[in-house]
Order: C-alpha cells, then sequence, then structure tokens
C-alpha cells in the first residue's frame, strides 16, 4: 500500500516505513540506541592513555609502562571505585588463613575472592556481591595488554575480576603467587595487569620466595605492570609505601586518602 503524507513519499512494506530522500528505514522490532556501537572502546586511548610512555621489560613475560595513566585517568579510576565503595560489596579488611587480618583494605569488582575462601564463594561472609566489573577496566587491561604484545610475549585476556586494594603508608602486602584462577587461565599464562594509583609502593617480584633473592621497582601513581606467559607465577609483594608520595596535583584532583590504591585484573 502507498500512502502520500505532506511533500514526502513514504512506503509502507512489511511493517516498516521506509522514506524517500534519504531512504530512511525504521523498524518497529529492533531497539533504538542512543550510543554509538563501540564507541566506549575508545576511552582508554582517548582520555586514560598518556601519548608518550615509556616501557620497561623487567623479564619474560613481565613489562612496566611508566607514566601509562594521565592524571585525569586515575581520577576517574579513584571515583569509579569509590561508586563502587558506597554501595554493597565495598572495600573491607580480610583475613588470612591464620586469621590475622591483612595490612590493607580491599573489595572485588566481577567476581568475589577472599584470602581464605578464594573463588569458592560467589557472597562474602556479609551476604553481599561484588559489583560488576567496569567497562573502563576492561578496556584499560586489553588496551595494555595489546600495548605490549607481542614484543613482550604476552597472551590477550579479557578480565572478569578486579581486586582493588588500598594501603595506607604502613601497609604491605606478604610474598604470594596468584594462582587461584583456573587451570586454563594458568595454563595459557593469561596476564595480570596491575594499576598503580596514589603514592609509590616498592615492589618485589621474581621466580623465587627468597626476598633475599628477588628484583624490585617502584610503582608510582599510574604505572601500570603487566605479568604473564612464562612470569604468570611469579612471586611478587609490596614490602612498604612511601607516605605523601603521591602527585600533589592528583591529591587534589582525586580526595583519595592518603595511600596506594591498586588494581589487579585477571581472566579466571
Amino acid at each position: 500500500m502507498i500512502r502520500c503524507m505532506s511533500s514526502d513519499l513514504k512506503l509502507f512494506v512489511g511493517g516498516r516505513m521506509l522514506k524517500h530522500d534519504n531512504i530512511e528505514e525504521e523498524s518497529e522490532t529492533e531497539p533504538f540506541s542512543l550510543i554509538i556501537p563501540k564507541a566506549r572502546t575508545n576511552l582508554v586511548f582517548d582520555r586514560w592513555r598518556n601519548i608518550s610512555f615509556s616501557p620497561q621489560q623487567l623479564g619474560s613475560g613481565i613489562v612496566l609502562f611508566k607514566n601509562y595513566l594521565t592524571l585525569m585517568g586515575q581520577v576517574d579510576i579513584v571515583n569509579i571505585c569509590q561508586k563502587g565503595a558506597m554501595g554493597p560489596g565495598g572495600f573491607y579488611q580480610p583475613r588470612n588463613p591464620s586469621g590475622d587480618k591483612l595490612r590493607l583494605h580491599m573489595m572485588c569488582f566481577g567476581r568475589n575472592w577472599d584470602p581464605v575462601t578464594r573463588y569458592e564463594k560467589r557472597y562474602r561472609s556479609d551476604g553481599s556481591e561484588p559489583p560488576p566489573l567496569p567497562y573502563e577496566f576492561i578496556s584499560l587491561a586489553e588496551n595494555a595488554i595489546q600495548d605490549a604484545h607481542p614484543d613482550h610475549q604476552l597472551p590477550p585476556m579479557c578480565p572478569d575480576i578486579c581486586l582493588a586494594n588500598f594501603y595506607t603508608g604502613t601497609g604491605r602486602l606478604a610474598l604470594h603467587q596468584d594462582r587461584d584462577e583456573s587451570s586454563d587461565s594458568l595454563r595459557r599464562g593469561l596476564p595480570v595487569v596491575s594499576i598503580s594509583i596514589g603514592d609509590t609502593a616498592e615492589f618485589l617480584y621474581g621466580h623465587t620466595n627468597d626476598e633475599n633473592k628477588l628484583d624490585k621497582v617502584l610503582l608510582e601513581s599510574g604505572d601500570v605492570l603487566i605479568f604473564g606467559g612464562k612470569s604468570r607465577h611469579i612471586f611478587h609483594g609490596v614490602r612498604r609505601i612511601s607516605p605523601d608520595s603521591a602527585p600533589h596535583q592528583f591529591n587534589q584532583e582525586s580526595m583519595l586518602r592518603l595511600g596506594r590504591l591498586n588494581l589487579t585484573l585477571r581472566q579466571f
């Protein structure tokens, strides 16, 4: 059936409206999206990643990007974590298997992980479930790995969990290995992406649990460290935090508590 309306010619065919001039087609069943598809995936490159950053290869499958994140990106990360922290599943002080409290505060995005129960339980002891993993964090991790691949021997990874740790000036994290992910993830050496925000941390790493034989590096605000492939099972930990070492402008704009915020993203 052909029907004329105003000065335009509109054709109705099979429940769809075809508009003569520019041939505009509308569907009664398909939703209308206000967002350009995949436009969000450029956020890291547009707002968060510095134009110039310096990669340092610390070992096979270990790469450190110094000054990877812009000031705006660092502030955005704090705000996203703050939003998650204010709802159920926010920061708490976990205990280790011996019952002692860790010298940090922690929360999870995407999946629940605990130093004692690991990934066994979906909910925390208080009944809360982790908030969803923000797409910005997923994009950041994927793009950082892409920047390191293939020169640094890192396979691609799509994170589905993020552990956010906050350390005060007296905080630290004992040596450990990240070995709680699935056997497939560990076998493939899918990398861990670590993001440092705020105060500087002295980070220990290596293929032994002898602290005296480990290498160390300072992780400053805006740095991104990635380890995977042959180095997926390295021992690592935080020996100390340098109090009040975050950039002054960052402190002013983020209003982050004095200390260090660290995000680690992984694929289970």
